[in-house]
């Protein structure tokens, strides 16, 4: 039998989540909301949805429904009131990021979903992308030694309206969260402490924090820093950043797109330094799980229907959370932050 899911929120982001969604086997979307019930009526109409319900809020869709899963793709200020609606209706979630607006509605949602004994976890599709998926085999294999530090960019200039420009940390909250979190997929590694600074320049159309410069203290003693903007006219980087992962033995280098290169120690020293040589990436595995949406919202899917944790679950996702809420408070107070990671 089918999984039930309803999806609350059609705005744009909406699109992916049905193209996926409808499309995968052991699963019917069943009911769509919006608080512009127009909204859910075209997307209804898009996806061929003919017999969904359609309503204005969550608790409405979910007592006509009674779905097995809720898909959240509402804006964050949305967020805990949605899940939190969801968990007590005894729903299976998954949640586009960030999972909450602080770091006491996230552990708050992790602890309801535990005593409700639902699986809840976070749409971050970029660990789904096969090359995150590689270099993650990569630095487990140990071709470039214990990593160091991690080094990402990110430059774009997207003119989206809507929410996006009218926020506050637009950036951090909204973007960077996805490459804190492809920095912890790659390489196993979590933040503990954070020195950031926001500016506004002055060819943005953001109300806030368009372009941002983080280091983070990393668990085992390494730093990763983030540099980003989404109000760099030309030249861009890929949505993924543009990646330096330095180990003790070598150096990784991906540009967020199809182009992975290595470069590892192999001999003593000629002259100023160390002897490289290019080294392998290695292929997809058949066990590798990729997709995008597709990957994550399947993975998802399977972990209710298997029992198993889901990978992007709001115990582990609270981590990538903590990055991005203590990058913010850092800038907030101009002076370095640890994080918040202890969860329920």
């Amino acid at each position: 039998m089918a999984l039930r899911a309803v999806l609350i929120g059609c705005g744009a982001m909406s699109r992916a989540w049905l193209e996926a969604a409808t499309r995968m086997d052991g699963l019917e979307v069943v009911g769509l909301a919006d608080i512009d019930q127009s909204r859910a009526s075209a997307r209804a109409a898009e996806f061929g949805l003919t017999s969904a319900a359609i309503a204005a809020d969550a608790p409405s869709l979910l007592q006509a429904t009674k779905p097995d899963i809720l898909f959240d793709v509402t804006v964050p200020a949305a967020r805990h009131a949605v899940v939190s609606a969801a968990l007590k209706a005894g729903c299976h979630v998954l949640t586009e990021k960030p999972m909450a607006e602080s770091m006491a509605d996230a552990r708050d949602l992790v602890a309801r979903a535990k005593a409700a004994g639902r699986m809840y976890a976070i749409v971050q599709n970029r660990r789904y992308l096969p090359a995150v998926r590689r270099i993650a085999r990569v630095v487990r294999s140990g071709i470039i030694g214990a990593v160091t530090d991690v080094h990402a960019d990110f430059f774009r200039a997207p003119h989206f309206g809507g929410f996006r420009e009218e926020m506050n940390h637009v950036l951090l909250l909204d973007m960077a969260i996805h490459g804190f979190d492809a920095m912890r997929a790659m390489t196993g590694l979590d933040a503990i402490g954070v020195t950031c600074r926001e500016w506004e320049p002055k060819q943005s159309w953001y109300h806030q924090g368009s372009s941002a410069a983080a280091w983070f203290d990393l668990a085992n003693g390494g730093v990763f820093t983030y540099r980003g903007s989404w109000c760099a006219q030309g030249l861009p980087t890929s949505w993924e950043c543009a990646w330096r992962i330095v180990g003790e033995k070598g150096t990784l280098l991906w540009d967020g797109d199809d182009t992975i290169r290595i470069d590892r120690v192999t001999g003593p020293r000629d002259g100023l330094f160390d002897a490289v040589v290019a080294a392998d990436v290695p292929p997809l595995s058949d066990e590798d799980r990729i997709g995008g949406h597709a990957g994550v919202i399947a993975d998802f899917v399977a972990a209710i229907v298997t029992g198993r944790p889901a990978e992007t679950r709001g115990e582990d996702n609270i981590k990538s959370l903590a990055m991005a809420l203590g990058a913010i408070a850092s800038a907030e107070a101009g002076a370095p932050r640890k994080l918040e990671i202890e969860t329920p």
